[in-house]
């Protein structure tokens, strides 16, 4: 019965691995490895563990009220949901437009293909959007589950085989003279989308209340709880994949990392297939399309999904036993895919030949608005809406505000050194 439930559940924590292992497993923790080597899989756990309470509490709130976060944040009042709508719309352009880029250069580098990595963007998100109008929820989560399983198959193999290339004791520490300020920005970047930036919560929660519609039935937390740790500790195992494979083809080897997404994508195959062998660029190119292919999908379906459901609570409250307005949703939710389709290729026009650039925009984001969301998630999942029996123990409490604490205090130092720059 248990076997049951858990497979009738699955697919909500698939989709937070699919959206996680993105920019910040492919590019960001590869290059992490590569100038770096292992010194920052710190810094990467440091990411996994801050976040740690606040993605939970996504899939653990809805489970619990059968209702979205969103719907948490609007009974703390509307100023609330202003914050959270102000936080999306400055995050989803950017966020969409850096993976969807980098997935366009993967796709350039493995299949030959010459013509403009923006051209390539849009026909891959104009696709992606027939799949996401068409088959809706249910094919979304049939296509991620064999997204995923490929991810997951190819990373393990090519990691297998890089293992042996590393030199483990080749600059495995950070000392205090080398944070200087290049590598602080560095770590900002990784941190804020490791494992991923905190709106992703959000869309965990309203995906579980799409799940729990499509198969009506609600499930235990007992449950669900499965459900999101095999995302979460599958994310967290991947990370460091990416890292090690990072250090073992590309750290130490003097290269200097190309700039652009298409160069970046073509000098990663190139690399993989000098240190490990031609059959690799194979193995390479399945793992970074799946891996990025799976991110665009969640990314497109995610944020115009919450854009729809953040308009309809600024509407009036949602109800757990009953759909939202269908009639009312859709047309938000395909106006919304349309407007953040065209500003991502717009955003791409600007910085297609400097990548890193617009990834660090998009991580930097989501580095400084982490405190604020992983607070206001915090207070809906305290609050007397959750019934006593399903709220967070007090040591998890503690863990979270701890998270809180320390996310607004590394925050707070960022924005000090941007100022006294």
């Amino acid at each position: 019965m248990l076997k049951k439930q858990i497979a009738a559940t699955i697919g909500p924590g698939l989709l937070f691995a699919a959206v996680s292992v993105g920019v910040s497993h492919l590019v960001q923790s590869t290059r992490a490895g590569a100038v770096y080597g292992l010194a920052m899989l710190l810094f990467i756990f440091f990411g996994l563990l801050s976040k740690y309470p606040a993605c939970r509490f996504g899939q653990q709130y809805a489970v619990a009220t059968g209702t979205t976060l969103l719907e948490g944040f609007r009974k703390q009042g509307i100023w609330s949901l202003v914050l959270v709508a102000i936080i999306t719309s400055s995050a989803m352009f950017t966020g969409v437009a850096a993976v969807t880029l980098v997935t366009a250069g993967i796709a350039k580098a493995s299949f030959g293909l010459s013509h403009n990595p923006v051209f390539i963007s849009a026909c891959i998100l104009i696709s992606a959007m027939l799949l996401l109008t068409i088959g809706k929820f249910h094919w979304l989560e049939i296509t991620i589950k064999v997204l995923v399983i490929i991810m997951a198959i190819s990373t393990l193999a090519a990691t297998f085989f890089a293992i042996p290339n590393i030199n483990w004791e080749y600059s495995a520490v950070l000392l205090p003279e080398h944070f200087d300020l290049l590598t602080i920005m560095f770590i900002v970047g990784l941190v804020g989308w490791m494992p991923v930036p905190l709106d992703t919560a959000i869309l965990q929660s309203i995906w579980t209340v799409a799940k729990a519609h499509e198969s009506q039935s609600r499930p235990s937390w007992k449950v669900a709880s499965i459900d999101f740790h095999i995302g979460y500790i599958g994310t967290a195992f991947l990370a460091v994949c990416f890292l090690l494979l990072g250090t073992a083809v590309m750290h130490g080897s003097g290269v200097a990392l190309e700039t652009s997404a298409a160069g970046f994508a073509t000098q990663l195959m190139s690399l993989y297939q000098q240190t490990l062998g031609d059959w690799s660029k194979p193995v390479i190119s399945i793992a970074a399309l799946a891996v990025m292919l799976s991110t665009v999908l969640t990314l497109l379906d995610g944020y115009p999904r919450s854009v729809a459901v953040l308009v309809l609570r600024f509407r009036y409250p949602e109800n757990p036993e009953v759909k939202d307005d269908l009639k009312a949703m859709q047309p938000i939710y395909i106006g919304s895919m349309l407007i953040l389709i065209i500003g991502a290729l717009i955003i791409q026009m600007y910085f297609r030949e400097s990548f890193r650039t617009l990834i660090a925009v998009a991580t930097t984001i989501s580095f400084i608005t982490a405190p604020i969301l992983a607070g206001l998630i915090h207070r809906a999942m305290l609050s007397e809406d959750i019934p006593e029996q399903q709220r967070p123990k007090t040591g998890l409490r503690m863990y979270s505000l701890v998270c809180v604490f320390v996310l607004a205090v590394f925050a707070i130092y960022y924005l000090y050194l941007l100022t006294s720059l």
